[in-house]
């Protein structure tokens, strides 16, 4: 039985209240936490030994009241060097200790993820691991999770599609070029839950499922962890191109309160931003932080202007029917434009809270979770009036351009008991995710039902639940230069739903049309533009997932570390798998080290590329057609086409860094990597012609389906240099980083024995190029800023490397089609070249509480290259490529900032 969402949170507000400490308080500590230049709020203290934080007030005060004895207090801030004092109190005592801090450098930060042990730098770990500090967060110009990481991260690619149905409002999100299933997210190091949505269009990770970076308010980060380097032996499956942690504020007796708005510079795409975090101390030794977010995204358009026919493709009668109705007027479109093509328009609502309470000394309850609902409303391909088959005229004389309106819930909670038992630390969890995502599509028709078929149609949706229950236990012990044994087990329970449309979304209700040879045809059954799930469609699939794995650091000597990680993992439908990790560390001296590992991985497919099976409206060379994606159960894959059951993906890893800091004001990361990939999970292409007979009962037009089609290998080098320094009054830091890399399909294109010969179908051109060329093959960011008194300046700049597009059918020069811009038979295959964006911020301090920033992203407006080939831009619609992105085409946003903070 599944217990209700409700519930839960009904669960952990009680329980709480109810954990409370009844310690008799009988002396005070009290103290400042600054650094040279003033306080700082919510920088965390803690009292060693104990389970007691807290973090300082908005004017970087803290209080913590103990009973008699000697402690060690340590004040610490993400980017500044921890510093630890001891003090003695006697009953009746007020100690006043304060702190100053000094800045420090990414490299010298705790971090957890990685490694069993307690949290050690990045100097000290066997793989690199960046981090996305608060200073970061609160510098950035973005307002949407993915989108930062896009801009701050070299090897992290995420930007907004667009006329790809849900994809639009969801953005596929990759990790040194591999696929959007291919990189974990953590909360708090507990596994997050996917989305519910399956690419299946022709974007970045076509044929995946990844997670919803931006159903997390950014509101609630304190940080973010991303380690680069093949984890699946030690978090599970999917981490093969790497992890990131998200990190949630524990700030007490601080609330931050942030707004927002901007504007593009071409008028559209308006965004609001309000943002609140605030923390109180739960009981006595508690706390509970608590967030809110509200975004709101207009839609922006940079669609060209359309020359096509309209009415009639016979220019004259065209012409004269554009003229005679007014037609550009009717569609809601400026000018010419009768598409939307660009960002989509969304709202965004979110909630979130992290808390935890000490049961005893060295026990406590942790909990976080929250909600996010998020309303998008996306264009489709406008359907014009010439087209009978597909608009009705009495509906829509001069045709429509139909909406897709997208409701998505993001629900999440982990609730655990984290403590030390006999030496041993103990962590035990359980974690609840869901996603639901349904469509309704308006302004459009069900062509077959003639006048009868409404305009507004519920299209069905997606809904996918993980249940993931953790138990993780380590020990330090004194042998060789400190040993650490971690073991632990996860079970984790899958839920995947399709749920059907309304029946006049899908039905064929036999309407007919004359053609203009006056023969009688009939007319396309379904929503225009998201045809809805039919029930036969409709399902209910559950998996199992258990696991075990084991982890040991060995410090040989205190500068050699050597790991060993080992995990089986165990599916109910897909068998099991052992996998392990092997990887070393040794410090030259104590501030540059070397590390290398090596290791495998397994990733058994998702529910979604086992199960999802419906008919979508898709956009092929010039024309509409009617794509029926058929999963592995169906009579079409099994007994048509033969389609093999799908498989795992294997994987192997390879890293190899040096990293280190010169003196006190220089630090750097350099790392290699090689990640060679067995039966990867694609989408296949579309089967056509010769298929007909087969494809005609179900109304499709092409078929597709998931295969373990290609081996892949990657291989690539990420760098960083971070420097600091004290310039004048102010602090001035920069950074200077980059990845490069490079994914190639190698092999032959793997068919069952029924498709030999169709290889070039199965896994084409195009899309052998969309997993090699899609993502930028390097991208270099280097971010600057300084502070001095009470202003600060953010400059920082993201060198996007080409991508290219690669038409299907264009590798045979007898397929080139004519390029009506420069009059020559060409290839519609093109390089779109390196772009450079800069974003520019200017934030004023008018006191301890407030600060304005006027800020700029992409202020030179920069866009992609625009289409060179008239073929690709689709009689004046495309004017930029809607396959391939480095950064979107929204070009420059400007706004204004408040930040307050009591």
């Amino acid at each position: 039985m599944v217990i209700p969402f409700k519930h839960y949170l009904t669960f952990i507000f009680f329980s709480c209240l109810s954990l409370t400490s009844f310690a008799q308080e009988r002396a005070t500590i009290t103290g400042i936490v600054s650094d040279k230049f003033g306080t700082l709020p919510g920088a965390k203290v803690t009292i060693e030994g104990t389970t007691f934080n807290t973090t300082t007030d908005v004017n970087g005060s803290y209080t913590f009241k103990l009973e008699e004895g000697d402690y060690i207090l340590t004040a610490e801030f993400v980017m500044y060097n921890s510093v630890s004092k001891s003090v003695s109190l006697k009953v009746g005592d007020t100690s006043t200790l304060d702190f100053i801090l000094e800045t420090g450098f990414s490299i010298d930060q705790p971090i957890s993820l990685g490694t069993r042990a307690e949290p050690m730098s990045s100097l000290e770990t066997t793989a690199p691991v960046d981090i996305i500090s608060p200073q970061e967060l609160t510098n950035a110009t973005q307002i949407e999770l993915s989108h930062i990481l896009h801009y701050l991260v070299p090897s992290f690619h995420s930007t907004n599609q667009t006329i790809s149905d849900g994809t639009d409002h969801i953005d596929p999100a990759t990790l040194r070029g591999l696929g959007p299933d291919q990189v974990l997210v953590l909360v708090n190091g507990k596994r997050r839950h996917n989305s519910s949505l399956l690419n299946v269009n022709g974007t970045v990770g076509r044929g995946t499922v990844g997670t919803d970076f931006n159903a997390i308010p950014i509101a609630s980060i304190e940080r973010i962890e991303i380690l680069r380097d093949g984890a699946t032996s030690q978090y599970g499956s999917d981490a093969i191109a790497g992890v990131v942690n998200i990190i949630l504020k524990k700030q007490v007796e601080v609330i931050d309160i942030v707004g927002r708005t901007g504007i593009n510079k071409e008028g559209d795409g308006q965004t609001n931003y309000f943002g609140a975090n605030f923390g109180f101390v739960l009981g006595e030794k508690g706390f509970i932080n608590i967030s809110g977010e509200y975004r709101n995204r207009e839609a922006t358009n940079r669609a060209g202007n359309y020359t096509g026919s309209v009415y009639s493709d016979i220019p004259s009668d065209d012409a004269a029917l554009i003229n005679t109705n007014d037609f550009y007027n009717t569609t809601g479109y400026k000018n010419q434009r009768i598409m939307e093509i660009g960002s989509a328009q969304t709202q965004n609502l979110a909630v979130s809270f992290n808390g935890e309470s000490p049961i005893s000394a060295s026990t406590r309850f942790y909990f976080n979770g929250g909600r996010n609902y998020r309303e998008g409303k996306a264009k489709g391909f406008f359907r014009l009036p010439k087209d009978e088959d597909r608009v009705v005229l009495e509906l829509f004389p001069n045709g429509f351009s139909p909406q897709i309106l997208t409701d998505i819930q993001d629900d999440a909670i982990t609730a655990g008991i984290k403590g030390v038992k006999n030496n041993w630390n103990i962590d035990f969890s359980y974690s609840i995710g869901k996603n639901a995502l349904d469509y309704t599509v308006n302004n459009s028709n069900n062509a077959s039902l003639g006048i009868a078929s409404p305009k507004t149609f519920y299209s069905g949706g997606f809904r996918y639940q993980q249940n993931t229950s953790n138990l993780d236990i380590s020990r330090n012990y004194d042998w060789l230069s400190g040993v650490n044994i971690a073991f632990g087990a996860e079970l984790r329970v899958e839920n995947y739903q399709i749920i059907a449309g309304e029946e006049a979304s899908y039905i064929n209700g036999g309407s007919t049309y004359i053609n203009e040879f006056g023969d009688e045809q009939p007319r396309i059954s379904g929503a225009q533009v998201f045809p809805g799930f039919q029930p036969e469609n409709e399902l209910s699939r559950f998996r199992t997932n258990s696991s075990g794995y084991v982890d040991i650091e060995t410090n040989i000597t205190e500068k050699l570390l050597f790991k060993t990680a080992a995990r089986y993992e165990s599916y109910n439908d897909f068998g099991g798998q052992l996998i392990w990790k092997l990887s070393g560390r040794y410090r030259i001296s104590d501030a540059i080290g070397i590390r290398s590992g090596f290791s495998s991985g397994f990733r058994a497919p998702s529910l979604h590329q086992v199960y999802f099976q419906n008919i979508s409206s898709q956009f092929i060379n010039g024309e509409i057609i009617q794509v029926g994606t058929f999963n592995n159960e169906s009579a079409v894959a099994n007994e048509a086409f033969k389609i093999e059951s799908l498989k795992p993906e294997l994987s192997r890893h390879f890293s190899l860094g040096v990293n280190g800091k010169l003196k006190n004001n220089l630090s750097f990361t350099f790392d290699y990597y090689y990640i060679k990939i067995k039966d990867r999970i694609v989408l296949s292409g579309r089967f056509a012609q010769g298929y007909e007979s087969i494809l005609e009962p179900f109304n499709v037009g092409a078929a597709q389906f998931f295969t373990n089609a290609i081996d892949s290998e990657t291989s690539g080098i990420d760098a960083a240099l971070q420097y600091k320094k004290i310039l004048g009054n102010g602090k001035f830091n920069t950074s200077l980083s980059g990845n490069f890399t490079k994914t190639r399909v190698v092999g032959d294109i793997k068919v069952s024995e029924s498709l030999i010969g169709q290889e070039s179908v199965l896994f084409n051109r195009e899309e052998i190029a969309r997993v090699e060329s899609s993502q930028p093959n390097y991208k270099i960011n280097n971010l600057l800023s300084y502070d001095i008194d009470n202003f600060k300046i953010y400059l920082g700049n993201t060198y996007f490397g080409d991508v290219k597009f690669v038409h299907p059918e264009d590798g045979n020069p007898n397929n080139w089609v004519l390029n009506k811009l420069s009059g020559e038979v060409e290839t519609r295959d093109q390089k779109f070249t390196p772009k450079l964006l800069t974003d520019l911020a200017l934030s004023y301090k008018l006191n301890n509480h407030l600060e304005f920033t006027l800020g700029g992203n992409n202020i030179f407006n920069v866009y992609p290259d625009k289409h060179t080939h008239s073929a690709n831009i689709d009689n004046g619609n495309f004017v930029y490529s809607r396959r391939v992105q480095q950064f979107g085409v929204n070009g420059s946003n400007f706004y204004l900032r408040a930040f307050l903070k009591l």
